[in-house]
């Protein structure tokens, strides 16, 4: 059954507004909420868990927190202490990291997809309750197993966008975020690339495809769609806008193209989150 969550942005929303916004989406019941972690702005785990504590039923998704920023185990333990306080609640994700912002840091890392394809199996391993050994070029463990795993280990999700990468998230991952302003044609030529990429890894099961869709409700919702994306955006389904009815409709054609999770991303001018996250738990119920 294809999903449908929104996004609290980090770019117009400071983290003095999360609170209000979450217990929004929970009372309209919202299915998903997914924050992200940009440089400099705010913290995906502290969010993260604080809002879960302040729900009872939303799930919490991560797309993405930047792997270079964080030693894998140390990711892992914020993983599992978030996951079994809430279990079955989080979707944690992981990603590059926007090449500048890791260099002014001093966390750039020379090969983003070797770093990946250390990092995610290291990650997906310690949640698993492994001992977990690795010498590589940047994931280095000696014996390492968490005390306290999940229960039941989450799935991990993997940010990308390029053909090299779509296929190794596709290898290493369970499940893939892909970024707005994609047509659904695109989104299927993409999630074309993490199939094959699972295939030659010789891994069963289908991966769980998240994407954001920038969304907008009521009356001109097309023109400030067409201002967040410029003309081509209207015209050729890299967007969704109108009545909930209407993006229920559109949130299906993305769903044809192999998309599991449509989570709905504010146009950028959207003053009024809890109005939008009504319209959003509206169309999952719609698409349900």
């Amino acid at each position: 059954m294809t999903r449908v969550g929104a996004i609290f942005s980090p770019y117009p929303n400071p983290p003095e507004a999360f609170h209000d916004a979450v217990q929004a989406a929970e009372a309209a019941g919202l299915p998903e909420l997914w924050v992200w972690e940009d440089c400099f702005r705010e913290s995906a785990f502290a969010a993260t868990a604080a809002a879960l504590a302040w729900t009872e039923r939303l799930r919490v998704g991560i797309g993405i927190a930047p792997m270079p920023l964080r030693n894998v185990a140390v990711t892992a333990m914020e993983v599992a202490t978030i996951e079994r306080m809430f279990p079955g609640r989080l979707l944690p994700g992981v990603g590059h990291g926007v090449l500048p912002w890791m260099g002014q840091v001093g966390a750039r890392v020379a090969s983003p997809l070797t770093l990946m394809r250390e990092y995610v199996p290291a990650l997906r391993g310690l949640l698993a309750g492994d001992e977990v050994t690795a010498s590589g070029r940047y994931v280095s463990l000696d014996r390492v197993r968490l005390d306290w795993p999940p229960a039941r280990p989450p799935r991990v999700y993997a940010a990308a966008e390029g053909p090299k990468t779509l296929r190794l998230a596709g290898e290493v991952a369970d499940g893939i975020v892909l970024d707005s302003r994609h047509t659904p044609a695109e989104y299927a030529s993409m999630i074309a690339g993490v199939r094959a990429g699972r295939a030659e890894a010789g891994r069963e099961g289908e991966p769980d495809i998240v994407a954001y869709v920038v969304a907008a409700f009521g009356a001109g919702s097309d023109e400030r769609v067409r201002v967040e994306l410029g003309e081509r955006g209207v015209d050729d389904d890299r967007a969704l806008w109108g009545s909930a009815a209407e993006v229920a409709a559109g949130v299906r054609r993305f769903a044809d193209a192999g998309v599991d999770d449509v989570v709905l991303l504010p146009a950028g001018d959207e003053t009024d989150l809890a109005a939008f996250y009504t319209e959003a738990a509206e169309v999952a119920r719609l698409v349900a």
